[in-house]
């Protein structure tokens, strides 16, 4: 009688620390998910953004319509990847949103009466803003994705993990030349 009491103190022992386990893998799951939706929320807010720029930059920049529609089919595919909610997709578009970003503010330099124009410097600010902001969040939310990942695969949280399908969450990277600081120089053939 004695065995079966020790025995069944021990089960709900291992049973009750299967729960803390898994309630915690659920908690750094939602940690992970909230930190997507504050990129996601940015990059909505970036979205919105870009065609008021690209429609002030029309009035001056008549010559340029190959970096605008660069820009927005960039946008077009961070939207797109957005909506998928898949982390790589995002890293790839982000790329080509960036690269179309600093471009058309390279072109944007031969245009002084477009440099000089209020709602053209205040959007490049807010869009700026924005970057900066989800540079940020990308920084939490990798940490967030990067703790989610070392729980899922240590012992015994990889056991729970396994048994109730937890998956990795990618990390939201950019590769070195995604962050860059522009050369304004390179664009003007300097």
């Amino acid at each position: 009688m004695t065995g079966l009491i020790v025995f069944l103190l021990a089960l709900i022992l291992l049973i009750g620390y299967a729960v803390m386990i898994y309630n915690g893998l659920v908690r750094i799951r939602n940690a992970v998910k909230l930190a997507w939706s504050n990129i996601d929320v940015l990059l909505v807010q970036r979205h919105d953004e870009l065609p008021k720029l690209i429609e002030v930059c029309k009035q001056y920049m008549q010559y340029e319509r190959d970096t605008l529609e660069r820009v927005t089919q960039a946008r077009s595919q961070v939207e797109t990847a957005r909506q998928t909610g898949d982390v790589s997709s995002v890293n790839a578009a982000e790329g080509a949103l960036r690269s179309g970003l600093a471009n058309l503010y390279a072109v944007a330099e031969r245009y002084p009466d477009l440099k000089a124009d209020a709602a053209f410097r205040n959007l490049a600010a807010r869009i700026s803003a924005l970057e900066t902001a989800i540079a940020d969040r990308r920084e939490i939310y990798n940490d967030a994705a990067n703790a989610q990942n070392v729980r899922i695969e240590t012992f015994p949280d990889s056991i729970v993990a396994g048994m109730f399908n937890f998956e990795p969450a990618r990390l939201l990277r950019f590769d070195a030349a995604q962050t860059a600081d522009v050369d304004v120089g390179l664009a003007f053939g300097k």
